[in-house]
């Protein structure tokens, strides 16, 4: 039941041989492993190697993959079956029904049964938010003595974490679209006006630039709310003097390029410039040491060493960041790989990272932030904004 033709590759953001070789790497390590298939529940991992692109990850879906060249087939509901027919390559789709007492979990197993895995070593993704701790249950009860279950989630994931030269482009024209974000925030924001008109500036330049939804966001936090690392419900007008901490992802064909900046509406304060500066050099220092061969837990020592030295040790944060990629809802955060002290994780060329510097000094109540996506090279690194890194001014 998988797409053919021009129409259903048009669909698709990669050419076949790009999933091919996806495919092929994936099957190579399950092999390595002693894995006779693996169990495919991670939207992004489905996205990745078959292009399918959907929703039903929210209920009970997964792919069974072998690790020989056979036939892979989805198990999803049934308003999933036309997306995975029509822009997939995946090759069998069966349907769950909802029902008093359903329990796709035994569905799945009558798959397994029936593709001859009885007996089999066979991988799973628990690792995902597209399975939820009551149904990974329900699998390992259902698959107990027909199957061996083994934690596979590092995979699939550990490919995506470099990035083909095709995926960059996807991501610049994301990177491209966070701008435009940004861009829109600074021309709306002004005395009075709700900070979550802010957000609809922001959205409405992305849509409109052709991008898609993001799968979070974007944050966009005034006044005292700018010290928060999440974002919070309600609107807020903006008073005369105001800061408005930024962080978005720009997303295209589901890929995220993300940024962080701060807004000020009003005169900039001189605690607010002396912030804005270490935030800045902190950071810029921070990029540079993004080069081939690396550990990544380089670049959170020095976020480390500069704000702890500038007296920020209790109000940092623990990680400066994060992989970026092609992600669902609930984030766009990538991970892991996280940024933190101590990830011994080689820097690689391809690898695309969000490196941010966010203080909310709750003593203070100031509040001040800077991020940028950056891909990793043979060289110097990538930076995908445009954008100054100076305060960004109303």
């Amino acid at each position: 039941m998988s797409a053919t033709g021009p129409a259903a590759s048009s669909v698709r953001p990669f050419e076949d041989p790009e999933y091919d070789r996806r495919l092929a790497a994936a099957r190579h390590d399950m092999a390595a492993r002693g894995l006779d298939a693996l169990i495919v529940f991670a939207q992004e991992s489905l996205y990745y190697l078959f292009g399918y692109d959907g929703g039903g990850y929210v209920f009970f879906q997964c792919a069974v993959l072998h690790a020989e060249d056979r036939p892979t087939t989805l198990l999803c509901r049934r308003p999933d079956v036309a997306q995975a027919r029509d822009i997939s390559r995946i090759d069998e789709v069966r349907v769950w029904l909802n029902a008093e007492g359903a329990n796709p979990a035994r569905d799945l197993l009558a798959i397994l049964k029936d593709e001859g895995l009885e007996g089999s070593r066979v991988g799973i993704e628990t690792d995902s938010y597209s399975l939820t701790g009551f149904n990974c249950r329900a699998v390992y009860e259902a698959a107990e003595g027909v199957v061996d279950l083994v934690e596979a989630s590092g995979i699939v994931r550990g490919l995506r974490v470099v990035k083909s030269p095709a995926e960059l482009n996807l991501m610049r024209r994301a990177a491209e679209l966070a701008d435009a974000a940004v861009t829109a925030i600074a021309r709306t924001a002004r005395p009075g006006v709700l900070d979550s008109t802010l957000t609809a500036a922001a959205m409405t330049a992305m849509l409109e630039g052709g991008g898609d939804m993001p799968p979070a966001g974007p944050l966009v936090n005034s006044g005292s709310r700018a010290v928060y690392g999440r974002g919070v419900g309600g609107a807020r007008g903006l008073s005369d003097s105001d800061l408005v901490m930024v962080e978005l992802a720009g997303t295209y064909r589901r890929y995220n390029a993300c940024i962080e900046r701060c807004v000020v509406v009003g005169a900039v304060s001189d605690a607010q410039a002396s912030m804005h500066a270490l935030v800045r050099d902190t950071l810029e220092e921070m990029l540079e040491a993004f080069r081939p061969g690396e550990p990544l837990g380089r670049i959170d020592e020095i976020h480390r060493a500069r704000l702890d030295a500038a007296g920020y040790a209790d109000v940092r944060y623990a990680a400066c960041g994060y992989s970026l990629g092609a992600t669902y809802r609930p984030s766009w955060m990538d991970v892991p790989p996280m940024i933190y002290a101590g990830n011994p994780l080689e820097l690689r060329p391809g690898m695309v990272f969000f490196p941010h510097v966010m203080l909310g000094d709750t003593r203070t109540g100031l509040a001040m932030g800077l991020g940028e996506t950056v891909v990793v090279t043979d060289g110097a690194p990538e930076v995908l904004s445009g954008l100054l890194r100076d305060l960004v001014l109303a």
